[in-house]
């Protein structure tokens, strides 16, 4: 299912607070970058991992999950989700997140990678795949019982492998699940405004940064990195991002970096100094500088009153 590629810490040992990067892995003869499976086959095929003990994760593809029975707890950032049945939960690529013990949820699991959405949805499912989406979907209760059931029908298809040619298989896997998340992009929870711009954004090489940047901002701080990474100069790069936000490289980059910082010190109550080495500071002192000028707080100090506000 999952090929890890963290990144290892001076000596070649992922760190205390690393989290690993899997990649797209499905079991042998799954064809293309979707697989589909039950939370209940999950857990039995995974009864060892990765609850004992629990330790975050993240990954380069999605993760989708139909609840239509019992209740899943998940960590997505850091943040513990309930997830009840009739809701999806959704972990995007390069969000972190950690497996809770087996419950007694049950319900449909879907994995996907991003190219396997046609570009003229990826632009429809704009507000539904952007990485600040809510985790945990709600829909319409009169999409709940028609969602359920496409889901079922995608993953009766996954299993039908070899009993239609390859190419058709694919076809029908891939008109289901497009079939699926264009009714759940229409969940009370996403905003349809402005659908177009959004998916105009996401097409473009700000959007490609963005995903960029939700995978690689512990390790990778400079505007020279990611355009590298985008295979375009870092004036091309700033501009895409002006023309978008108004904003530079560098302080979108500094704001993701700051984002994680405070649902590390706040909702996972981290210490400063676990959370320095895990966005990258090679002196907590400058981590606790960068987080001041930011904020005007302390890293210890934040995390006081986060601890107060939610005592």
């Amino acid at each position: 299912m999952m090929v890890d590629r963290r990144h290892s810490g001076p000596n070649g040992q992922a760190g205390p607070a690393a989290v690993p990067l899997y990649g797209f892995q499905p079991p042998v003869g799954t064809p293309y970058g979707l697989e589909v499976s039950t939370v209940e086959d999950f857990f039995a095929q995974h009864d060892d991992w990765p609850w004992n003990p629990p330790r975050p994760g993240r990954a380069t593809f999605h993760y989708l999950i139909a609840v239509t029975e019992g209740e899943l707890l998940h960590d997505v950032d850091h943040v513990t989700r309930t997830v009840t049945p009739g809701q999806w939960l959704w972990v995007r690529p390069g969000h972190a997140q950690c497996w809770h013990p087996p419950g007694a949820a049950r319900g449909t699991f879907i994995l996907f990678e991003p190219d396997v959405l046609r570009p003229d949805l990826v632009r429809l499912l704009a507000p539904l795949t952007a990485h600040e989406a809510p985790a945990v979907l709600s829909p319409h209760p009169d999409d709940t019982a028609w969602l359920q059931q496409t889901a079922r029908q995608l993953l009766d298809e996954h299993r039908a492998l070899g009993r239609r040619p390859l190419d058709v298989h694919h076809a029908l896997r891939r008109s289901l699940l497009e079939s699926l998340l264009l009714r759940l992009a229409n969940s009370p929870d996403i905003d349809p405004a402005d659908t177009a711009t959004a998916g105009t954004l996401r097409a473009d090489r700000y959007g490609r940064f963005l995903d960029a940047l939700e995978l690689h901002f512990r390790e990778l701080h400079q505007a020279a990195d990611y355009a590298e990474l985008l295979d375009c100069s870092v004036r091309t790069l700033s501009r895409a991002a002006r023309d978008a936000t108004g904003k530079g490289v560098r302080e979108l980059i500094d704001e993701r970096r700051l984002l994680e910082a405070r649902r590390l010190l706040g909702g996972a109550r981290w210490d400063a100094r676990t959370v320095a080495v895990h966005l990258g500071f090679t002196d907590p002192a400058n981590f606790g500088r960068f987080f001041r000028d930011r904020t005007g707080l302390t890293p210890a100090a934040f995390a006081a009153g986060e601890a107060t506000t939610h005592a």
